[in-house]
């Protein structure tokens, strides 16, 4: 299908103004890497949603999701067809002791909200970067605390456009997993059920993480959050240190000097800087460890010599 044709049958189901055409995905990552998404269109409803997925689905247009772009990576030749970004859907909701939540609300504003209300249970949020769709998506988790121990149910959308509630239970949350990722779901809303608390104390623990964090990560670099999962046994971060990668550079990118998790944009890098990096720690700590380190970072679209 031409692709004009495709923006006349996208502007026909949902308003031409949230609708963006080879839109730079750099825009919108946290790594400030990325290419041309085809058409980049942000609802404001999650009707839109629908709409667009139903579309996509009955006419084979792939469609990608995005949040706050904090742990992933885009290839820098960009992605096909129709790309969806979330963050419009950020309403929060409190009733009670639960929050409800559009997956475009930032968790740490969540976790704020529930701070205000005093209510506990998501203080370990308070630093992390991610939107609530992608929380959700990834069983976030930071400081003995996870997604998976109070949410209460997710509202999600399958590649037909047709709307799932999904329980705790439903969800399937594991480390770094849930069934969204295995059914490539795509997340609309969700309910935390948290207890009531002292909200002196929520602070105080939110403060303390936060010094923690400030103190460890290099929040002064792009970056795609913490690169690797967490290896049985051992810590990724401990591995990559052992194997005196700290500092090494490809291109742009290098392993953080400051926390050997995470790897920086100190320099305009690339994607491909990036996945780079990304292979050669994998095949280091492998030769001298003898341990697999498997991504927790998302890397999608196109390689440039694809287009």
């Amino acid at each position: 299908m031409h692709k004009d044709d495709i923006l006349k049958e996208l502007e026909a189901i949902v308003p031409k103004e949230i609708i963006k055409i080879d839109e730079p995905l750099k825009r919108y990552t946290y790594t400030e890497t990325g290419g041309q998404a085809d058409y980049y269109v942000s609802p404001t409803q999650n009707e839109h949603v629908q709409s667009i997925v139903h579309y996509a689905y009955t006419n084979d247009i792939p469609v990608t999701y995005l949040g706050n772009g904090s742990n992933i990576i885009i290839r820098e030749g960009g992605i096909r067809g129709i790309v969806i970004s979330l963050l419009s859907l950020d309403y929060i909701d409190v009733s009670d002791d639960a929050i409800i939540s559009g997956s475009g609300a930032a968790i740490i504003d969540v976790s704020r909200t529930a701070r205000d209300r005093a209510l506990t249970g998501l203080e370990f949020a308070c630093g992390i970067p991610g939107s609530i769709g992608g929380a959700v998506f990834m069983n976030a988790g930071a400081y003995g605390g996870e997604v998976k121990d109070c949410i209460d149910y997710a509202l999600c959308v399958n590649d037909k456009g047709e709307l799932i509630t999904l329980t705790n239970k439903d969800l399937e949350l594991d480390y770094r997993n849930s069934i969204v990722q295995k059914e490539h779901l795509v997340v609309l809303e969700a309910a935390f059920t948290l207890m009531p608390g002292n909200k002196q104390a929520i602070q105080e623990k939110m403060d303390d993480l936060t010094e923690r964090r400030e103190s460890k990560q290099p929040l002064e670099y792009p970056s795609c959050g913490s690169v690797f999962q967490r290896p049985p046994g051992h810590f990724a971060g401990k591995l990559i240190q052992d194997a005196e990668l700290q500092g090494h550079r490809i291109g742009g990118v290098e392993v953080s000097k400051k926390h050997a998790g995470f790897m920086v944009n100190v320099d305009n890098g690339s994607a491909t800087d990036y996945e780079d990096l990304i292979h050669y720690v994998q095949k280091v700590v492998k030769e001298k460890f003898d341990v697999e380190l498997h991504r927790e970072v998302r890397i999608i679209g196109e390689h440039p010599n694809d287009n």
